[in-house]
């Protein structure tokens, strides 16, 4: 199994980027994918899922500025993320839980600074 991101960088805020999340090793259309991030001296959190079929959830300090999606063709989960914030600033990891294993990103770094 294999989860690589890719599409962090640095932006102003209220900027956008499109993080993507390529997978390889695992029937990747029937599983869940979420994103999660990690800021300096915090804990990892959730930022949004999305379900086999195409449901998705965000916590709620991303909900109407990030969106999750998944082209299953391509083996890859995107988050888009607009009006960007300096609270945003964080590595950015893609998840899959297989038969209860969590596998993990080596992550990308978004940093939103003026």
């Amino acid at each position: 199994v294999q989860l690589v991101e890719s599409g962090g960088g640095l932006v102003q805020p209220g900027g956008s980027l499109r993080l993507s999340c390529r997978a390889s090793g695992f029937t990747f259309s029937i599983n869940a994918i979420g994103w999660y991030r990690q800021a300096p001296g915090k804990e990892r959190e959730l930022v949004a899922t999305i379900t086999s079929g195409g449901s998705t959830n965000y916590v709620d300090s991303v909900k109407g500025r990030f969106t999750i999606s998944r082209d299953n063709a391509k083996n890859t989960v995107y988050l888009q993320m607009n009006s960007l914030k300096p609270e945003d600033t964080a590595v950015y990891y893609c998840n899959a839980n297989l038969y209860t294993v969590d596998y993990w990103g080596k992550g990308t770094l978004v940093t939103v600074s003026s």
